[in-house]
């Protein structure tokens, strides 16, 4: 490896994180230099909020079409999700349905592991997505009709992938293959970098309701990150794609209950 490339590893923030954020996390037609990507790995873990920022981006707008249509809210609040959810490929959504059966559904570690690489669905996987599209659905409905679709989106968008990066960083790897231990530990200056961004964006849209927000959201993502150290020792993609969703609903319940 060249000098200038090894540089280029060590630094913070580097000119293709976002585009190797957004291919890792979306299904959108970015380009991404795989080999620059690789090398980098988790250090471009700062850009996932900003990845989120650009799936709310789109979704809210698609929100906001849909308003200016004069539909209620409550549709307004389906299409929202039905955007992100095809942006992402449901793949967070994926990682929920597979903790839920593999955590409860399985007795020891490895079969734990074992189910949650299984493709197959179970019964805590189904009442998982349920429950989680329908909390997120109920949160944005009730946020929409309060004027509210613009922040609301943002902010859960942004915040929930931010303890993605910290339980990336705070946890061992629970399999020794999968997303959880290829892309790699993310430094404590890309966690740091990857907060203030959250932080700094959702200061500018609520002010102080920042703080109850991001202690909540933090709260709910030291809960699960006791629950996989307790169940399977560690993380892994499921379980990071899990923290997301856990950490959306927290923060648009939040909302909810700051904004009503």
């Amino acid at each position: 490896m060249a000098k200038d490339d090894i540089i280029a590893n060590r630094q913070i923030i580097a000119w293709g994180d976002l585009p190797a954020a957004l291919g890792l996390l979306t299904r959108l037609p970015v380009r991404v230099d795989t080999a620059a990507a690789m090398e980098r790995g988790a250090r471009a873990a700062w850009a996932w909020p900003v990845a989120g920022l650009v799936v709310a981006v789109i979704a809210a707008a698609a929100g906001a079409g849909a308003q200016r249509l004069g539909l209620p809210p409550g549709v307004v609040a389906g299409l929202v999700l039905a955007v992100q959810i095809i942006i992402t490929g449901a793949m967070h959504e994926d990682g929920l349905a597979d903790s839920a059966d593999g955590l409860w559904g399985g007795w020891t570690r490895d079969r734990r592991l074992e189910i949650m690489k299984d493709s197959r669905i179970g019964t805590y996987g189904v009442l998982a997505l349920v429950l989680s599209v329908g909390l997120r659905w109920a949160a944005l409905q009730a946020l929409i009709g309060l004027g509210w679709l613009w922040p609301a989106v943002i902010i859960a968008a942004m915040l929930s992938r931010l303890p993605m990066v910290a339980l990336l960083h705070a946890l061992p790897a629970a399999r020794t293959d999968g997303l959880g231990r290829s892309v790699g530990v993310p430094p404590r200056q890309t966690v740091v970098l990857a907060a203030g961004i959250v932080l700094g964006v959702t200061l500018l849209l609520v002010g102080i309701w920042a703080l109850p927000l991001a202690l909540l959201v933090g709260v709910v993502a030291v809960g699960w990150a006791g629950i996989a150290m307790a169940k399977i020792g560690g993380q892994t993609g499921d379980i990071l794609g899990a923290a997301q969703q856990l950490a959306e609903i927290a923060a648009l319940l939040t909302l909810v209950g700051l904004a009503g």
